[in-house]
């Protein structure tokens, strides 16, 4: 009898340990999948590239061509050769006498326009100070000195060229070129040698020619190096107070103009 009452009970704690189970088993809900539309990724946004002043990226322009335009800044030497000279005082050749004016250098201004991809116009502007002397010949034997400080001048040379490159769209880009040249004195003064007390000179101008070379170092910046030579004489004169002392002089300045500077393509 308790044999049995031990199997009774052992089956009811049996039982209600499985009832949970089973009532789980029968009130789950089972899974289920619903057909919704699925929105596209949205792309994350990214920066807009941006090239700088100074850096070279896949739009910039390599080399020169047609329709560029520059502004370049330079340091320029203008050396004089004083090829030829004559000096004359009252209308008397001083024979032996010859002139010569200094060499300067000072920054130039130039702007140059491609019109095709191997032809550019350039116009350079700059203006230099220079010293005048005139030394030997008769007019030292008249002063005793070898030397005669004449005065000074400042010179406006505008110069317009017509320029050959022979590797447009390459980052070194050689040329050479011929153009024109126009010579205004401004600002002359004499030094008071010989008791001359004005000094003028005429305008003046001559043809030129010239060769260099353009190098694209980064982004839309380029070196530049140039040497012009000039043909351009020169016709000045200068009086005393009095005008009893007339000098008049001519000289075949022909400066070569050496430049070297950076530029900037638009």
């Amino acid at each position: 009898m308790k044999n049995i009452r031990k199997f009774a009970m052992s089956a009811a704690l049996g039982a209600a340990a499985l009832a949970p189970v089973a009532v789980h088993a029968q009130t789950a809900t089972p899974s289920t999948y619903v057909n919704a539309p699925i929105a596209n990724p949205v792309a994350v946004a990214q920066p807009k590239g941006h090239c700088g002043i100074f850096q070279t990226c896949s739009t910039t322009k390599i080399g020169l061509g047609r329709g560029d335009f520059m502004i370049r800044l330079s340091a320029v030497g203008v050396l004089p050769e004083d090829r030829d000279s004559k000096v004359w005082a009252n209308g008397t050749a001083l024979s032996g006498t010859r002139v010569k004016t200094t060499d300067q250098v000072m920054p130039e201004l130039t702007f140059e326009y491609f019109v095709t991809d191997n032809i550019s116009l350039d116009l350079i502007a700059t203006s230099t100070r220079h010293e005048v002397q005139a030394n030997g010949g008769a007019l030292s034997q008249m002063t005793g000195n070898s030397k005669t400080d004449v005065g000074s001048a400042w010179v406006l040379p505008p110069t317009v060229t017509v320029a050959w490159h022979f590797r447009p769209h390459k980052r070194l880009n050689p040329y050479v070129g011929v153009g024109g040249t126009f010579m205004w004195f401004h600002n002359m003064n004499a030094s008071g040698a010989l008791g001359l007390s004005k000094l003028n000179s005429g305008f003046t101008g001559g043809p030129s020619i010239n060769a260099g070379v353009d190098y694209q170092l980064v982004g839309n910046w380029f070196f530049n190096f140039d040497v012009k030579q000039m043909f351009v004489r020169m016709h000045a004169w200068a009086e005393n107070s009095s005008e009893s002392l007339k000098v008049k002089a001519h000289d075949s300045l022909d400066p070569t103009v050496v430049s070297a500077g950076i530029a900037y393509r638009f």
